[in-house]
């Protein structure tokens, strides 16, 4: 992936708005990584996924661009603040309503609340795939289902598990997507899509040059040129592109099934330490690749400044941008230490950690 980054910053072009050798070049990676990305999630035109610079952009730009003033909104209380915020702005400036579905003290919501929670007037339900704090799976499948049956847009905020979880767009009735390149995907930071559904309205956040329909001063109203103006990030989505490329290859399936042995270990190992906590689905078939806990006595950030000094371990303390995530798991204020096994993680180093967490204790 590095190297195909570099490889393309060396001949780096404008796609789209010229054509010579370098804009064409640059023009067939983005083509190639959309092609890449709608095989990945089963769906059948790859036009529907729209490139952003990441995660929280995707979900702004669904969020802001499907409600209007008047609209309400079905979410819940673990969700990162890349959907709470928007949905504030929403609140404060658009007259948009929102009910928040409590998840239980396990950081899963149920669907039969969430389906309860539809009112006449709800125009999109957003729901986590899985928690960035707990890992939790939510069952979106089924609010899916709910939201089309009530004649709302559903939108899965996948940003735990493109990559490392198996989602089929042909199955699976979600009509918008969000997902960051960095993370599962193991593309660069500064890439993501918003994949949106045909025959969903979504009015552009941003409208400017897309290299077509330049003789006109309206945004082109077709994918994926409607939601992508501006200069796109060529470079990074080439390397985008050479992940998705080792995923298609290696198979998410089999690294669904490598990270839950990673998991699997990971919570035996620390359940037999005392005097640390455990936080989410204990489960590793009910959670993404994701664990919290907490050292008794001991500052989240504290413990992963331990890890990291003392033991080279990297992990992220604290709140993890989804406070509401943490007052359902009963971690608020302090927040968590989180640790994610990846797909070139080993089980010689699930064992280092585990030993430097005993040590730390």
């Amino acid at each position: 992936m590095a190297e195909a980054v570099a490889s393309a910053i060396r001949r780096a072009g404008n796609p789209g708005r010229s054509g010579h050798a370098l804009s064409l070049r640059s023009a067939r990676d983005l083509f190639s990584a959309r092609e890449k990305l709608a095989e990945l999630f089963g769906a059948k035109d790859s036009s529907r996924f729209v490139f952003t610079e990441n995660a929280t952009a995707a979900l702004n730009q669904a969020i802001k661009g499907v409600l209007s003033a008047g609209d309400h909104v079905v979410t819940t209380s673990v969700e990162h603040n890349s959907v709470m915020r928007p949905l504030r702005r929403m609140i404060e400036t658009a007259g948009v309503t929102v009910t928040v579905v409590p998840a239980g003290p396990d950081g899963v919501v149920d669907a039969g609340a969430v389906a309860a929670a539809i009112r006449r007037k709800t125009r999109l339900v957003a729901v986590v795939h899985a928690s960035n704090v707990s890992g939790a799976i939510q069952p979106v499948r089924e609010i899916a289902r709910a939201a089309r049956r009530a004649g709302a847009y559903s939108l899965v905020d996948a940003a735990q598990t493109a990559g490392s979880i198996p989602i089929d767009l042909s199955d699976l009735p979600v009509d918008l997507l969000a997902a960051p390149g960095h993370k599962g995907l193991l593309g660069p930071q500064g890439t993501g899509f918003l994949y949106v559904r045909e025959g969903v309205p979504v009015v552009p956040l941003i409208e400017g040059g897309t290299g077509s329909r330049s003789e006109n001063d309206h945004q082109p109203d077709f994918y994926p040129d409607a939601l992508e103006s501006g200069t796109p990030n060529s470079v990074g989505i080439a390397g985008l592109g050479v992940s998705l490329s080792w995923l298609l290859r290696r198979g998410v399936d089999r690294i669904r099934e490598k990270e839950m042995e990673l998991l699997e270990e990971l919570i035996e190992g620390m359940r037999k330490i005392p005097g640390v906590t455990l936080f989410g689905p204990l489960d590793p078939g009910r959670c993404a690749s994701a664990l919290s806990f907490r050292v008794g006595g001991m500052d989240p950030a504290e413990t992963g400044g331990r890890l990291e000094n003392r033991f080279g371990v990297l992990v992220r303390a604290g709140l993890h941008c989804s406070p509401n995530g943490h007052r359902t798991l009963g971690s608020f204020p302090e927040g968590t230490v989180r640790v994610s096994p990846g797909p070139f993680t080993t089980r010689k180093e699930i064992a280092l950690f585990l030993a430097a967490a005993r040590k730390i204790r």
